[in-house]
């Protein structure tokens, strides 16, 4: 049927998302998902919206929400923009704000879903090397560009940029947008939207995925200048004018109200990681530090694809890339303490 696609889709190259297994009984560490649930008043929220308003369309702007969001970070709610999902939120900042006919720049290490888009709208990307050790050097982002994106913390090296270096990057580049994914941020980060009044040129994503449990519902976020929000909504208002349903409205909303099991969910992720990230060192790994709901590491003497693979022979996924630089590694998702003991005790046999 390949006939009948438009000439762009032949070319594509799409985003593979990490292996979502049919089989029960596993211990699934390989998509970053929260191991502890939303808040109960999540539950509550979007129960309560299951009744005859389902018959009507959501806010299409999402105004409750917005306030919400708004109100948290200490900006104004024209200053946020929501989508469904962080990805559908990038997916328009990659339309709205990066076809400057010069090539965008990201980490050669990063999401995956970077180069897509740049794909699906024809953007030039340019990958910018990561240093030896990992991480994002703020020198290497002082070139020409149409724009700049990079996680913070990165993925999938889980390394944290600190704030004084992201305002080098921003700098560098006032002339163009600055994009900083922070999906994984709540996890030990210190978050740029301090930062969005004082540089026009930032724009932060966030998502709900992560550390509120909602990757169920896709619910994300940028905030940044009123100026960039508006070229968003332009995009958003010609492609898909209600992204967020009544249901994900609901239960974003209620997941920012409860802060204490938010407190409580992020403090315990980052407790196990710091046990699996030394047991892990104890069996003989280097493991980059994190400061997300995952560890990226690898064997001394194993290779990272054979890893993988006796792991899943014991019923644990954990996530392997075959690509360049990071072939020897594995990103392993920070689960329950029950998870990660069963992780644990399977590298420690032979």
């Amino acid at each position: 049927m390949s006939k009948f696609w438009s000439p762009m889709v032949k070319s594509l190259v799409p985003y593979v998302p990490g292996e979502q297994p049919k089989m029960t009984n596993l211990v699934k560490l390989n998509t970053n998902e929260n191991p502890y649930g939303p808040s109960p008043k999540v539950i509550e929220a979007i129960q309560a919206e299951l009744n005859d308003s389902l018959r009507l369309y959501p806010d299409p702007e999402g105004e409750g929400l917005r306030q919400t969001i708004a109100d948290y970070h200490s900006v104004k709610p024209e200053q946020v923009f929501l989508g469904n999902g962080s990805d559908e939120v990038l997916a328009h900042i990659f339309y709205a704000l990066f076809q400057h006919g010069e090539p965008i720049l990201f980490p050669d290490v990063t999401y995956s879903f970077y180069p897509v888009y740049c794909g699906l709208y024809n953007i030039e990307g340019t990958k910018v090397p990561l240093t030896d050790s990992f991480e994002i050097n703020p020198d290497d982002y002082k070139q020409p560009n149409g724009g700049v994106i990079f996680p913070n913390p990165n993925a999938p090296t889980g390394r944290y940029l600190g704030l004084e270096h992201v305002e080098a990057i921003l700098r560098a580049n006032s002339e163009r947008v600055v994009v900083v994914d922070e999906a994984y941020v709540d996890f030990g980060g210190e978050s740029a939207i301090k930062l969005v009044d004082q540089y026009p040129n930032l724009l932060v994503c966030q998502t709900l995925s992560k550390a509120r449990s909602l990757a169920g519902l896709r619910v994300g976020f940028a905030i940044g200048h009123t100026e960039l929000i508006e070229a968003l909504n332009r995009v958003k208002n010609s492609f898909n004018s209600y992204p967020l349903d009544r249901l994900a409205q609901a239960g974003a909303k209620a997941a920012y109200e409860d802060q204490e099991w938010f407190q409580k969910s992020c403090e315990g992720v980052i407790s196990e990681r710091e046990r699996v990230t030394k047991a892990l060192e104890d069996l003989n790994f280097e493991v980059l530090p994190s400061k997300a709901n995952f560890v990226f590491a690898r064997h001394k003497e194993k290779s990272g694809e054979s890893l993988a693979k006796a792991l899943r022979e014991q019923g644990i996924i954990v996530r392997h890339f075959n690509k360049p630089r990071i072939s020897e590694f594995l990103r392993i998702t920070i689960g329950t303490p029950e998870q990660n003991g069963a992780l644990i005790s399977a590298l420690r046999l032979p």
